[in-house]
Parts: C-alpha cells; structure tokens; sequence
C-alpha cells in the first residue's frame, strides 16, 4: 500500500537539502522565504547567530492597497519592503533561500523585486 506524501512534505525535504548548502553569515545573510495560500513572508537571518535581522510580509499592515496578499503584486511589494528594511541596516549583500519552493510566480516576483530595490544575490 503507497502512503500518499503532500505537496508541502515534498517541499520541506527539499527545504532541507538546500539549507544543508545554504547558511547566512553576518557578512552575506540568507534571504528566507515563506509563502502561504494567503500571504508570502520575507526574513533576513544570520545563522551564525540565530537573529533575524529584517523581515516584511504582505500580512503586515492590512490597507486597502493591499487587499489581497496572495498575488503578484502583494510579493513584489514585500520583496522592495525587505530591501529596503536591509539596506536601512546596512545589508547589501544577502543568499538566496527559495524555502523549497519553485524559483517561479511570486517567489521569483519578491526575488526580482528585491534585486531591483538594491539587494545583491
């Protein structure tokens, strides 16, 4: 009898294949991602010391620009947010961390967004 894996156990094993390669340091922390049905969260972490040093999501702040946070335009939003947020610290430089998920849709639209903000990975 096959035992059924969901779409977010596959997801968390490949999670921890890339955080096995992927580690933040203070010099170039990680940019982490979650993304939700709902919402997409963005953190920045060094994991030498544990401490997330930015973070944004589309769940902060509920306006009426933003009524919906599960879209394209809600990731590009949070993606400048996160940038901006780094920058404001001192941060630059970060790594990448597409949290298991397909480099595509609103992943690659915060990855982009952040890129154009001034974020360099």
């Amino acid at each position: 009898m096959l035992t059924q894996v969901s779409k977010n156990d596959n997801r968390r094993r490949v999670h921890e294949r890339i955080r096995k390669k992927v580690m933040g340091t203070p010099e170039r922390p990680r940019l982490n991602i979650y993304r939700s049905l709902n919402h997409i969260y963005a953190q920045i972490i060094d994991d030498l010391e544990g401490l997330t040093l930015a973070s944004a999501s589309s769940a902060e702040g509920k306006q009426q620009s933003r009524p919906n946070g599960g879209n394209l335009a809600a990731a590009k939003a949070v993606g400048k947010s996160v940038a901006e947020r780094a920058k404001a610290k001192g941060i630059s430089k970060v790594v990448f961390d597409r949290g298991g998920y397909i480099y595509h849709g609103r992943v690659k639209a915060l990855a982009d967004a952040a890129r154009e903000a001034g974020l360099q990975f």
